[in-house]
């Protein structure tokens, strides 16, 4: 979408801390939105993003704002609520304001077109069956 994301992120059986994995993906994902305004020549668009940087931030030397402070999780503790997630996730571009594609796996950001066919896109998928599976696998070691 184009204001705002959503992701499903595995993390079974270990101790990573949450607000940590979304902020280092929030630094990570930002830079490179950065370098392609920059490299597409978006300065009004990049001076706007500037503009809104808090005295703080300011100091410890950020440049741009990128992402809102504060992101809205759900935990998904069975396979149900998950493919609720995936199902919602898919059709969402497609639907009410968006309408960015016709179907979701038209759609190039989403992974509808890996569960449908299993081919990959132009971002990694790993199904979620075969989450349980890598930790079913650890158990049994």
């Amino acid at each position: 979408m184009p204001n705002h994301l959503h992701i499903l992120i595995g993390f079974r059986n270990n101790d990573k801390n949450l607000n940590k994995v979304i902020g280092d993906g929030k630094r990570f994902i930002g830079y490179e939105i950065i370098n392609r305004l920059r490299f597409a020549n978006e300065d009004k668009l990049l001076q706007q993003m500037q503009n809104v940087v808090n005295n703080a931030d300011r100091q410890r030397g950020k440049l741009h704002e990128v992402w809102q402070d504060s992101f809205d999780w759900k935990e998904c503790s069975s396979d149900e609520i998950i493919r609720q997630k995936i199902n919602y996730i898919h059709n969402n571009p497609c639907k009410g304001k968006w309408k960015l594609s016709q179907n979701p796996e038209s759609y190039v950001h989403s992974s509808a077109a890996y569960y449908l066919t299993g081919e990959q896109g132009i971002y990694p998928v790993t199904d979620f069956m075969q989450m349980q599976d890598i930790d079913l696998s650890k158990k049994s070691h």
